[in-house]
């Protein structure tokens, strides 16, 4: 196969890693199956273009990204539909896509997996047209990160302290959003302190992200809690794969979601993939079946599409 690897110097753990090391061993691990691969090391400031240019071109197979969670979504947005696979190197905080893609969590395990991979594909959602991998939200989480990115923080450990800070500063405060939804054709009114939606639905008993990523469906996620202990207990639940058992929380199944938000403030009111993004008045949800094709672990238990 013909690679292009991206690394993001300015992403995530990337930021404190020895980067000509890295990209040696990649060049080896790849060559040694029988790949020839091209490695670029750019600023986060070029990352965007990078990638688009790489997501532009016939004559690839894979393009391999290695940076945060930013660097990933928008790897996985460019190449959604097209013929070029999505190889992850996990290098954000919690690297959840990567997990769903059984990817392991360690550099030096994931580059030969990925190495010896093969590509297949899996599902993406899409909000307004807009692929994510992970999550769209709206209410605490976009006013949590908000509250994250006023904080000073420069490594992965540092990002997570900060966000443990911000989650009980806005705990603290509830105020509740108004939408008005449609799930699969059902509407509902209702005023929430935080409404999430995922591409396929959260696993149990581990961090937030789907075990079968080729379900196609979306995940709803609902709270239904109205004081700050509650939503506290729902996050600690959501993070450690409890969420089922709790009850202040709605969980749905879905293909598409239509979510009304009348609210005269929309600036950096919701949340793609972890990203501040505007609110718009009515937010398209759907998912797109096996729309991504991506590059696995030999090993993993995602089937050949």
């Amino acid at each position: 196969m013909k690679i292009h690897a991206i690394l993001n110097r300015s992403g995530g753990t990337l930021k404190t890693t020895d980067l000509d090391m890295l990209e040696r061993l990649i060049r080896d691990e790849f060559a040694l199956h029988g790949h020839t691969i091209e490695v670029e090391v750019v600023d986060g400031s070029g990352v965007g273009d990078a990638i688009g240019r790489a997501a532009k071109r016939d004559d690839l197979d894979v393009l391999l990204v290695g940076g945060g969670d930013g660097t990933v979504s928008g790897a996985a947005a460019a190449l959604t539909g097209r013929p070029t696979a999505l190889a992850i190197l996990p290098a954000g905080t919690m690297n959840l896509f990567a997990r769903s893609l059984q990817i392991p969590p360690d550099l030096n395990q994931a580059i030969p997996a990925l190495a010896d991979g093969r590509i297949t594909a899996v599902d993406i959602a899409a909000v307004n047209g807009t692929p994510f991998v992970h999550q769209f939200a709206v209410g605490l989480h976009a006013r949590m990160v908000r509250a994250r990115e006023s904080l000073d923080y420069g490594s992965r450990v540092g990002k997570m302290w900060a966000t443990t800070r911000a989650v009980a500063a806005t705990v603290n405060r509830l105020p509740l959003v108004s939408l008005r939804m449609e799930v699969d054709g059902r509407t509902e009114t209702i005023e929430s302190p935080a409404v999430a939606i995922s591409n396929n639905l959260y696993g149990e008993w581990h961090l937030p992200y789907a075990d079968d990523p080729q379900a196609g469906e979306l995940g709803v996620y609902i709270c239904r809690a109205t004081k700050g202990w509650e939503v506290g207990k729902l996050a600690l639940d959501v993070l450690r794969g409890a969420w089922r058992n709790n009850p202040s929380l709605t969980v749905l199944h879905a293909r598409s979601v239509r979510i009304e938000h009348r609210h005269r403030k929309s600036h950096d009111r919701a949340v793609l993939d972890g990203e501040l993004t505007d609110l718009a008045a009515i937010s398209e949800l759907e998912i797109r079946p096996c729309a991504l094709k991506v590059l696995v672990p030999r090993e993993a238990t995602l089937r050949d599409v």
